[in-house]
């Protein structure tokens, strides 16, 4: 694999001379495998092979003892580049970019290994109650998005619980409990997020009290306040500005290629951000034009015909973008390592695109084009119930939302002298 990026065979020799050979050139076909490019090659290489010769200096003798001493050629490194009036940010910079490659590499080749920029959060209340997040999944059935939530409430739970001194369950109190709402509600968190923190906040209480850690059940303590489901309007965009959401794409470009692909799936079919992101080739059926979507928010499945434009931007992508790999998912990164895009990279997409566009609406990402699409379906007098099917909607309420207001109508007699309304 080494002959693959060095050309001159005593480039080669010296890295396999190192007593670390072997794990660098298992690091380098690791590297391959997940698409870096060669310069990245290029450039980590030497850096490894200095890494090994100056652990072995200091006394490391296997693989194992390496980790011992990266700290201290972190440290030599950023030494050997300190100049005079250079800024501390540019230094940890640099100790970042040295510690990296070392601990990916250590990764690749010691298991158990893990470094210090990639340490994983344990869980909250791992220690009190170590089968929650287990009693969400198998019970409760929650998927992995809305777990992700609740750790995040949970996270904020656990520490203003530390920052207040309180260590146990059974300490919890409704005044206490009514304290961290009202923390949260003036961190500037809307009234459905506070209500999502409110709702998290019964569960686990319930599961805290069926577990005995808590001698009463303090979910009915926790009041979350008041949201009226039509109390708000949608927050999509006209029709004339989804043309310049897709016009700021550089189509030219791999990235590009993909992000179009991905904002046409949202604005034709109004697709969830994590409905994109799970689509794999097997969801095209090119033979009949269909496009399916197995799992949906509701639990079923629908499928849609194939839009020519669509289609036509898909295999753009897949020709020309898509890296070549097996693994079946259609959206991959741009950039190493190659793996499936997630949700988060959808709704960034359409964010991203809105804002180049320069096209101004309250928490732009990829349900505002969403939003779009059930709108201009309400406005072209679409059944309530066809709209809901399809964009696959749990229940008519969903909808409701929707029927409030005619956006496209009220822009007129905003703009216009309202003659027409009163005539």
């Amino acid at each position: 694999m080494l002959e693959t990026y060095f050309v001159k065979p005593q480039t080669v020799d010296r890295v396999r001379g190192s007593w670390i050979g072997v794990e660098i050139e298992r690091y380098v076909v690791w590297l391959a495998e997940r698409g870096y490019r060669p310069r990245v090659v290029f450039r980590r290489v030497p850096q490894l092979t200095a890494f090994g010769e100056f652990a072995r200096l200091h006394g490391a003798r296997t693989v194992e003892e390496l980790p011992a001493h990266v700290d201290a050629f972190v440290r030599v490194r950023v030494g050997e580049h300190r100049e005079p009036g250079r800024r501390e940010v540019a230094n940890r910079r640099l100790a970042k970019e040295v510690r990296g490659p070392i601990e990916q590499m250590l990764e690749v080749v010691l298991p158990r290994f893990e470094g210090r920029g990639r340490r994983r959060l344990a869980d909250p209340f791992v220690e009190v109650l170590p089968g929650f997040f287990a009693y969400l999944v198998a019970e409760r059935g929650l998927r992995p998005d809305t777990i992700r939530l609740y750790r995040h409430h949970l996270r904020r739970f656990e520490a203003y619980l530390a920052g207040i001194g309180v260590r146990r369950p059974d300490e919890l109190s409704p005044a206490l409990l009514s304290a961290f709402v009202a923390e949260r509600a003036g961190s500037g968190l809307a009234k459905t997020s506070i209500r999502d923190v409110c709702g998290v906040l019964r569960v686990f209480l319930r599961y805290a009290h069926r577990e005995g850690l808590i001698g009463r059940d303090l979910a009915r303590a926790v009041e979350w306040p008041q949201v009226y489901r039509l109390s708000t309007i949608p927050r999509s965009i006209a029709w004339k500005d989804v043309g310049k959401v897709l016009g700021a794409v550089d189509r030219r470009t791999v990235a590009g290629k993909r992000d179009y692909a991905i904002l046409l799936l949202l604005v034709t079919y109004g697709l969830r951000a994590r409905e994109v992101a799970g689509l794999t080739l097997d969801d095209i059926d090119w033979k009949r034009e269909r496009l399916a979507v197995p799992e949906r928010k509701a639990g079923h499945a629908t499928a849609f015909p194939l839009s020519s434009a669509v289609g036509a931007a898909l295999v753009d992508y897949l020709q020309r973008g898509r890296p070549e790999t097996v693994n079946r998912h259609i959206f991959f990164r741009a950039l190493a390592p190659v793996q499936p895009i997630g949700a988060a990279a959808v709704s960034s997409c359409a964010s991203h695109y809105l804002l180049v566009a320069g096209i101004k609406v309250p928490r732009p990402g990829s349900h505002t084009l969403r939003h779009t699409v059930v709108q201009r379906l309400v406005d072209a007098d679409f059944s309530l119930k066809t709209i809901g099917d399809f964009v696959g909607h749990r229940s008519a309420a969903s909808t409701e939302i929707y029927a409030k207001v005619a956006v496209e109508v009220l822009r007129t007699v905003a703009l216009g002298d309202g003659e027409e309304v009163l005539g």
